[in-house]
């Protein structure tokens, strides 16, 4: 994946002060690395936004700044928790010579035959995987097609993925990534059937207690059977 062009500012404003950036529509950012000094900088938020929907954590972000260009990854994105404003970013300066790790997602592609049937669903057990190689080799994602489970129990595993070429899978080869479940569980099965074993029970002591007894102080009445004048 080509290098995406990002243009900052050096940011001189930090602590509380950083508020007024937000006013202007940038974000307060720091970029990092082996062989990099720290540096704070300010993002339009805009630009980043578009940035960071192609390139994710794993896409190769080239920062200008002050004549400078580094190639980084977006390393973490901070959002507050009530009203989604982007809060701050961290950029990940990296060698394009030099291998690195990194988690890469997992996406499920595909229909699966046992879901479309009816007769089981998709558990994902597991959203990424962690992989090492040269920060121009990683992938932006790793496809997961599931047209081939059609049973209930079938399985895909690390080792099952389809990985690019010059790189490195870091996950044990025996994780589940995704498997197909009964549709309705044991578990549910048996407890349906016990809801249905205690509503039954109570259904009939109900209808046990429709003859009402006699008030204090009466005595029952005897049915007279057909045909004969009560005395």
């Amino acid at each position: 994946m080509k290098a995406i062009p990002l243009e900052v500012q050096v940011r001189s404003l930090i602590g509380k002060k950083v508020k007024s950036l937000r006013r202007d529509g940038l974000v307060p950012a720091t970029v990092y690395g082996k062989e990099v000094k720290s540096q704070s900088l300010a993002v339009p938020v805009k630009e980043f936004a578009k940035v960071f929907a192609q390139a994710g954590e794993t896409g190769l972000v080239e920062l200008k700044f002050d004549k400078t260009t580094l190639p980084t990854l977006i390393s973490e994105v901070q959002i507050h928790p009530l009203n989604r404003q982007l809060l701050h970013v961290q950029f990940h300066a990296v060698k394009l010579t030099e291998k690195i790790k990194a988690n890469v997602p997992l996406e499920l592609v595909g229909e699966s035959p046992a879901v479309t049937s009816n007769i089981g669903l998709l558990l994902q057990t597991l959203n990424e995987i962690e992989v090492e190689a040269l920060p121009t080799d990683l992938p932006e994602k790793i496809e997961v097609d599931t047209r081939k489970l059609s049973e209930v129990d079938q399985q895909i595993t690390v080792a099952d993925l389809k990985i690019p070429g010059g790189v490195e899978v870091l996950t044990g080869k025996e994780e589940v990534v995704v498997k197909v479940a009964p549709a309705v569980s044991e578990e549910a099965k048996k407890e349906a059937e016990e809801e249905a074993a205690k509503a039954a029970a109570e259904a009939a002591t109900e209808g046990a207690g429709e003859a009402v007894a006699p008030a204090e102080g009466e005595s029952p009445k005897a049915e007279t059977p057909a045909g004969e004048k009560a005395s």
